[in-house]
């Protein structure tokens, strides 16, 4: 069992960076101001999927094929990138047409993705395992534990997000405000890849 203070650090860590702005975040909120929090539920819930399988497979050790090959992190970083950048397109494209041609909703396996490509949280769940995990304790038992915990707190703190995203653009509604969000959408996510190309 994973004692009281190891589970202080553990929420002392992981709330700070799960709530922090980020890529991850940066698409939540956008989500949330085009399509809602309904609409955006499919794309949460693969978002949080990812998160969860991805502290199975780092708090069970199969990360070490990641971190023994320095370049396979390297790829990681670019294929977010232009993940982040077809996101990007696809939230401006409908701003240059009608409703008709408006960017269809994030599907589950968008938010897989969107996870699945962002170094940020490839480093946050490699770095929560190695730093809290204890011998003398069932490492089944331990991964367990704090892959649950981590992934309510990912809920819990993504949540805000979302519902920001779409307190904030939900009285901008008409066509001209969409083209806007549009552009505004997809200028966040551009940024958002130049950040990560030239910081991560």
């Amino acid at each position: 069992m994973v004692s009281l203070q190891i589970w202080m650090l553990i929420v002392g860590f992981s709330v700070p960076m799960i709530i922090s702005p980020g890529p991850g975040n940066t698409i939540l909120a956008t989500a949330g101001g085009r399509f809602g929090v309904r609409g955006t539920m499919p794309f949460w819930f693969g978002f949080e999927a990812a998160n969860f399988i991805w502290c199975l497979v780092y708090g069970f050790e199969l990360s070490r094929v990641l971190h023994d090959v320095p370049g396979a992190a390297h790829v990681l970083k670019w294929l977010g990138i232009a993940y982040t950048i077809y996101l990007a397109y696809g939230f401006v494209k409908p701003s240059k047409g009608n409703k008709k041609t408006a960017m269809p909703r994030l599907t589950a396996i968008d938010g897989f993705l969107s996870v699945s490509l962002n170094p940020k949280i490839h480093s946050m769940i490699f770095v929560l395992f190695s730093q809290f995990l204890r011998p003398g304790i069932s490492l089944a038992q331990q991964v367990l534990q704090i892959t649950f915990v981590f992934t309510v707190l990912c809920i819990v703190c993504h949540f805000p997000w979302i519902y920001g995203g779409r307190v904030v653009f939900h009285r901008f509604s008409d066509e001209k405000s969409a083209k806007l969000q549009g552009y505004l959408f997809g200028g966040c996510m551009a940024a958002v890849a130049l950040v990560l190309a030239v910081t991560v």
